[in-house]
């Protein structure tokens, strides 16, 4: 375990020789998504009794019959636990009672108003109040701004009657979840783990020390927040860079993804990233705005750069929308009426994961400019196209028929399963928004 504990003004100083241990007979973690399933199956896995809960009765009566929402959990794993009692998932709130150690890994979404919306959080703080006993331990792992976690327990307090740090522990250890990547897992990257007071934190480091290979502690909670920020929103910044440059570049008759090519072989100060139709998942485009929105709250200003890249890359849709119809025109093929046929509608490569997905932007503003819309997706089914910006679309398989019938496709997410080269041999036309395809008189890349 790793022993530096970084504090406020990014001195260091070493955590007690034996930190504090919980003994943990019951964990309860909230919300079985691509945060809350995998640890609460690590934690079955190492002998807990878990509890799985969330608020949706579907989720939870499928996860029961051994079905994983998640690619990163197999139906094979998640059955072994159930079959050894393990693992119990649950939309029951009297499940929760007794437990010694509850995470809660809800999701925190923007809202209309692009303020960070902490409703999943609080109810999931209340839920849990009714339940809290003394000696317990209550996690905050969801990306959130500095003062959630002391926000958590004015609530659990509230709610209990307990005190946070002198009846229960209260800590916060961010997610560090990619959905789809193979090499970086819960397991082996390292965790964050930080205290509303030094027992808590110790108590948390006893807690996760077990289920990952490595525990980093932060000497409070608001340094392990604006971490978690900072990691994100920096890669949300420098993608925007590089969608910024990619319309540029088109102007300058450049490629753009020769440029990044080239600039990546800088083997020092530099690392490569990569234009696209957008950004998606919950890390880039929402933790950024909450960033920059807890700037607006602490000093009165919001941070320029952040927003600045959060228009970026929120613009990329309709510049890819725009680039399309210019396309379809120069073929003579109004953008009303035009067979498109979108390829992934992911956000990222080889997941099901469509939350914030720029390919619902993509989609709607193509049905708001009268075309028909088909979509290829071979990781996401019917039920998870639920964004609203899907409506209206025709679910399609990428066969040599359906792309030959279309005017044109857009490649948004590159899933390894699509046949790129019966693509590239079969279509009139496509928009390549990765860089995955060879260029060529049908084929232009972003």
């Amino acid at each position: 375990m790793t022993t530096l504990t970084l504090g406020r003004n990014g001195s260091a100083s070493t955590p007690p020789q034996a930190p504090g241990q919980v003994a943990v007979r019951k964990v309860a973690v909230v919300r079985q998504g691509y945060v809350g399933l995998p640890l609460a199956l690590r934690a079955a896995g190492l002998g807990h009794q878990v509890i799985g809960y969330d608020i949706d009765e579907g989720r939870a009566c499928a996860l029961a019959a051994g079905a994983s929402p998640v690619e990163d959990v197999s139906d094979h794993h998640l059955a072994g636990l159930l079959s050894a009692g393990a693992y119990e998932p649950t939309h029951l709130t009297a499940a929760l009672a007794g437990f010694d150690v509850a995470v809660i890994a809800v999701p925190t979404p923007v809202a209309a108003d692009r303020t960070p919306d902490l409703g999943h959080v609080e109810a999931a703080a209340r839920t849990l109040a009714v339940h809290l006993r003394p000696g317990a331990l209550v996690v905050l792992e969801s990306t959130t701004y500095p003062g959630t976690t002391r926000r958590v327990g004015r609530i659990l307090e509230a709610g209990s009657g307990l005190a946070a740090g002198r009846d229960f522990h209260l800590a916060y250890s961010p997610e560090r979840i990619d959905p789809g990547n193979r090499v970086w897992t819960l397991e082996n990257t390292p965790k964050l783990v930080a205290g509303i007071d030094a027992a808590s934190r110790d108590a948390a480091i006893g807690f996760y020390r077990d289920l990952v290979d490595e525990v980093v502690p932060v000497a409070d909670v608001e340094t392990a927040e604006l971490a978690k920020l900072l990691e994100n929103t920096t890669r949300a910044v420098n993608i925007a860079l590089v969608n910024e440059l990619a319309p540029f570049c088109r102007d300058l008759g450049v490629s753009v993804w020769n440029v990044v090519a080239a600039a990546g072989t800088k083997p020092y100060g530099h690392l490569a990233y990569r234009p696209g139709p957008g950004v998606g998942g919950h890390c880039l485009p929402v933790d950024s705005q909450y960033l920059s929105w807890a700037a607006g709250q602490v000093s009165g200003r919001r941070l320029a750069l952040v927003d600045l890249a959060c228009e970026v890359n929120e613009s990329m849709p309709s510049y890819v929308v725009a680039r399309l119809e210019q396309a379809l025109a120069g073929r003579g093929i109004a953008l009303a009426g035009a067979k498109v046929l979108l390829l992934g509608l992911a956000y990222k490569a080889d997941t099901s994961d469509v939350r914030e997905s720029p390919a619902a932007a993509v989609a709607a503003l193509l049905n708001a400019g009268g075309a028909e819309v088909w979509a290829a997706d071979p990781h996401v089914p019917a039920s998870r196209r639920t964004d609203p910006g899907f409506a209206g679309h025709r679910p399609a398989e990428a066969d040599a028929e359906t792309v030959a019938a279309a005017d044109a496709l857009v490649l948004l997410a590159d899933h390894a399963a699509f046949d790129y080269d019966l693509i590239a041999e079969n279509a009139s036309y496509v928009l390549d928004c990765r860089g995955r395809l060879p260029l060529g008189e049908s084929v232009e890349a972003l």
